[in-house]
């Protein structure tokens, strides 16, 4: 099949202005977090940074539930765009807002149990529970502006106007952090102050978001409830949530088996995975301009549209990678003691550095052919590839079980190398979906 007229558009220009605004959006979200202890920080008492950080994780496991709505919708609305479609790019769009608002409320009502729950799997303290709970209480009312912004987020990344979500990101970021200091700070509200902040930020992005989707909003509603195209939107996102139940399940086992290891190991890989962290924060614009560009070329029906949107997206990637792991190997050692201050925490950490600089390399093909497979929407092979992984990755545990941290760092390069692979294996039938 021939390349669709936008193919001649495709440009390694075309690619960074999708990507860089993602990596900068990316930029800000450590810094909120930060924003956020510091001010609290302020009040003098190590109870309310723990409330606040415990609060902070319980919901961000609730609403990572939900993650698959961002790139379900990217998917989609990426093939509806190249083949013309608006009145389906809009539907997607409201199709997502809806299950978003259903999910937010779903969270309101059932907080009482899930917040049981969570504190029954991570206890604290009586005082740092109570004012978890008080955070909570407020917070949890922002979860369908949360939800609702995954939709709205993966809706622009795919129409490209990835400008949009670093703007909608900075405003509410901005509002967060500006409101944190005036209600912790200048009217003393506390750990009150911090979620209420937090929260008209959330409600504040909602708003803002749907004026940025105003097109897709305005697009008919005819096909929202089209039950042909629920049924196909349900089994994407299906298939993005028990992938990304597995993956997240790997990563828990790698924390879990490092505290088996000692108090030691378990702070160094800690301050290790920040590296990781730093990596998906920075590589993730060049995934998800995969994303896009490959879910036009799929919706184009455009062949030479799509390996020259893989092609130009990987380089980016591939270049990131290595640079990234340049800049780790060298500079890993002064970074590590900006993380910290401890003597002993800083050597155990070096002696595993080697190993997280090898890690963009080693895992940039998994994480490029993610954004390649959820443009095409091919997440049944997602959830395959991942399941393969995984095996590997147990099996792999056990064999270098005698290696102690090294193994475990070895086995979790394995599992991102077997998840690139096995995509790579995967990947011709993309171009089948192109003849159906």
């Amino acid at each position: 099949m021939s390349a669709g007229p936008a193919a001649a558009s495709l440009t390694h220009r075309r690619v960074l202005r999708i990507a860089l605004p993602i990596v900068a959006a990316n930029v800000t979200v450590p810094l909120l977090g930060a924003v956020d202890t510091a001010v609290v920080g302020q009040l003098g008492l190590a109870a309310p940074i723990g409330a606040v950080g415990l609060g902070a994780i319980i919901l961000a496991i609730f609403y990572w539930m939900f993650g698959f709505l961002r790139m379900g919708t990217t998917g989609l609305t990426a093939q509806a765009h190249g083949a013309g479609d608006a009145d389906e790019s809009g539907a997607i769009l409201k199709r997502g807002l809806l299950i978003a608002a259903a999910a937010g409320l779903a969270l309101i009502v059932l907080q009482g149990p899930l917040f049981w729950a969570a504190f029954r799997l991570a206890p604290a303290s009586d005082e740092i529970e109570g004012l978890t709970q008080t955070y909570l209480a407020i917070r949890i009312w922002g979860a369908p502006a949360i939800i609702a912004s995954y939709a709205i987020t993966g809706w622009l990344i795919a129409i490209e106007r990835t400008r949009a979500v670093l703007a909608l990101q900075l405003v509410m970021n901005g509002l967060n952090i500006g409101l944190d200091l005036w209600f912790v700070l200048g009217l003393g509200w506390g750990i009150e102050g911090v979620a209420v902040a937090t929260l008209i930020a959330e409600w504040t992005g909602l708003g803002l978001g749907l004026w940025l989707c105003r097109a897709g909003l305005a697009a008919t509603g005819a096909r929202v409830f089209d039950a042909v195209r629920l049924r196909r939107m349900a089994s994407v996102n299906g298939y993005i949530m028990v992938r990304s139940i597995i993956l997240q399940g790997c990563f828990t086992a790698f924390l879990f088996l490092s505290s088996g290891r000692g108090d030691l190991v378990i702070a160094a890989n800690q301050v290790l995975l920040q590296f990781l962290e730093i990596t998906a924060y920075l590589l993730d614009g060049f995934a998800f301009a995969a994303e896009t560009l490959v879910g036009q070329a799929v919706g184009a029906r455009a062949a030479g549209q799509l390996g020259r949107s893989v092609r130009l997206t990987s380089l980016w990637g591939a270049g990131g990678a290595v640079l990234m792991g340049a800049v780790f190997w060298l500079a890993g050692p002064a970074i590590i003691d900006l993380m910290t201050t401890a003597p002993d925490v800083r050597a155990e950490a070096r002696i595993y550095l080697p190993w997280v600089a090898l890690a963009p390399a080693l895992g940039i093909a998994a994480w490029m052919f993610d954004g390649i497979y959820i443009g095409a929407t091919m997440t049944r092979e997602m959830l395959l590839t991942a399941t393969i992984a995984a095996t590997v990755y147990v099996v792999a545990i056990f064999a270098s079980w005698g290696l102690g941290n090294h193994g475990l760092w070895l086995s979790l390069m394995i599992f991102n190398v077997t998840r690139g692979l096995s995509q790579a294996v995967f990947y011709p039938r993309i171009y089948r979906t192109l003849e159906t």
